[in-house]
């Protein structure tokens, strides 16, 4: 990643636009935003509303742990006014570069104040677990970061994002209630998934995920078997997979315990309802080995 990177910042160097503040056009009157994931995209249109244009880097169907950038990615990178970072993978490499190249651009550290969790590979210091955006408490962080640099880059309008960040943090707050209560009886409950990626939704509503994926490996034949024996003994009947990952070994699986595979989606893109859509999916999920154990 690291020289196609480096190709990258040459070629947008060259195409880059004049003015950084406002996406090439002084008559704009909108700011020029760079995000890494999509549901980052909702967080800063609800506070920004129409005085933003949002750009995501890593598209629908990509993983954030693989995504490399296009070249017209860079190019309009390099004339953005911000660009809100999460702690996703791709990051560790990229930022470092386009902090060197792009000097006009206002980076962002949006998980800076949230609580952290962790996971623990082996041989390794614990790594973060970067999902929060699964998490609408943590989510709440995020916003108000967000709103303090868009009110920075334009101090006219701060009113009007401070209005938009309470109207969110409303609606987050809704939400939490609802997946509370949705999950509520499942208290405890083990959901079966691919890539670990839930791991902050699951402590937020009393669960604990399990995960096919081994250390961001695919698991070995020994490992399967035992994920196996795991499911069995748990009665598990769905396993979670998300599209940006392959559904072989999910399948696997789940064809050795008479279950089947089902689509959840990490990235969401209508973030509100496709959260409480998650946890009905969830839910009828846990209903399901509730009602095998009975």
């Amino acid at each position: 990643m690291k020289s196609i990177l480096s190709a990258l910042l040459i070629f947008a160097f060259l195409a880059a636009p004049i003015d950084i503040l406002w996406g090439g056009d002084s008559s704009s009157a909108t700011i020029s935003v760079f995000v890494s994931i999509i549901p980052q995209a909702y967080f800063v249109e609800r506070i920004g509303g129409r005085y933003v244009d949002v750009e995501v880097l890593v598209g629908p169907g990509q993983s954030p742990a693989t995504f490399e950038p296009t070249s017209r990615q860079m190019s309009r990178l390099s004339g953005s006014a911000v660009y809100f970072c999460i702690g996703v993978p791709f990051e560790k490499v990229f930022i470092p570069k386009i902090t060197d190249a792009f000097k006009g651009l206002h980076i962002v550290d949006t998980s800076a104040g949230v609580k952290l969790r962790y996971f623990s590979h082996e041989g390794e210091s614990q790594v973060p677990d970067p999902h929060i955006w699964l998490d609408p408490k943590r989510v709440r962080i995020l916003a108000r970061v967000i709103c303090k640099e868009l009110s920075r880059i334009d101090p006219l309008h701060s009113k009007e994002f401070e209005q938009n960040l309470n109207s969110f943090e409303h609606d987050l707050e809704i939400l939490d209630q609802n997946i509370a209560g949705i999950l509520k009886p499942y208290n405890g409950g083990k959901i079966f998934v691919f890539h670990p990626a839930f791991g902050y939704f699951a402590q937020s509503y009393g669960l604990e995920q399990m995960a096919v994926e081994v250390e961001g490996k695919e698991p070995s034949a020994r490992q399967l078997s035992s994920l196996i024996n795991k499911a069995r003994a748990e009665q598990v009947s769905i396993i979670f997979v998300q599209p940006q990952f392959s559904r072989k070994n999910a399948e696997t699986i789940a064809e050795a315990i008479g279950g089947a595979v089902v689509p959840i989606n990490p990235l969401p893109q209508d973030y509100l309802k496709e959260l409480e859509d998650m946890a009905n999916s969830i839910r009828n999920a846990l209903s399901k080995r509730e009602t095998r154990r009975n």
